[in-house]
């Protein structure tokens, strides 16, 4: 009795190189498929760099509040120690008022 393995594998490789050989792409198809991918990379390009710009700006201006901010605390903490002396001041002054005598 003779085996019939020796032709399904033949078939079978015959049958898988023509699957295989059929899939193979023309140098036109695969430059237009790269041409459409290019367009793509392209806009995301433009995009990355707007967004790049947008967010220098904003970097830029986030650090001038920054420093406004601490101006700003530097101040009031000038204006607190102001106050406090006055608070102080006022004190002591109503302090001797009520010592001094009536008369």
């Amino acid at each position: 009795m003779r085996s019939n393995l020796p032709r399904y594998t033949a078939l079978a490789m015959i049958a898988i190189g023509g699957v295989s050989l059929g899939g193979c792409a023309s140098k036109g198809f695969v430059r237009e498929q790269i041409a459409t991918v290019n367009t793509r990379i392209d806009g995301l390009d433009g995009r990355l760099r707007t967004v790049e710009g947008t967010s220098g700006q904003a970097l830029t201006q986030a650090q001038a509040a920054s420093a406004q901010a601490q101006q700003n605390s530097q101040r009031i903490d000038q204006i607190n120690g102001r106050v406090d002396g006055l608070d102080q001041q006022m004190k002591q002054q109503m302090q001797q008022r009520q010592r001094r005598p009536r008369g």
